[in-house]
């Protein structure tokens, strides 16, 4: 696992097996998904994340689907863990660079009705930044 710091932020590797990365920007942690998904990564995904939020006083969660054309429920399962990690002290969840297939899954399973969507991530750092977050 490799972590590069530079003036705004942290970049971490997300496990050796698994494509993205993590990136700490203040109290928000943008996970920069590199492959699918799904049940043979989410795990590394969730343990890394958990670690992060904890040690890193993470209020606010951007999950960056842009390398990303599949989902499972695992990965549903990563979402909703890390959103009941967030929201209890008053953080959110978002998703950006949604494709159409896991747009439907999103749709289907109903997690827009607790995480917003938007285009990039550059979008969300912005309404965080501008509600003083």
């Amino acid at each position: 696992m490799k972590e590069i710091r530079n003036k705004n932020s942290t970049i971490i590797s997300i496990h050796d097996d698994v494509k993205g990365e993590f990136e700490i920007i203040g109290q928000t942690l943008v996970v920069k998904l590199g492959e699918d998904l799904d049940h043979h990564n989410s795990l590394h995904i969730r343990e890394q994340a958990d670690k992060i939020i904890m040690n890193k006083n993470i209020k606010y969660i951007i999950f960056d689907f842009s390398g990303t054309d599949f989902m499972d429920s695992s990965g549903i399962g990563v979402i909703m863990g890390r959103y009941k990690k967030v929201i209890f002290i008053g953080g959110s969840v978002y998703v950006t660079g949604v494709s159409n297939n896991v747009d439907r899954i999103f749709k289907l399973s109903g997690l827009y009705k607790i995480i917003e969507k938007y285009n990039k991530v550059e979008e969300v750092l912005e309404l965080i930044k501008s509600k003083g977050k």
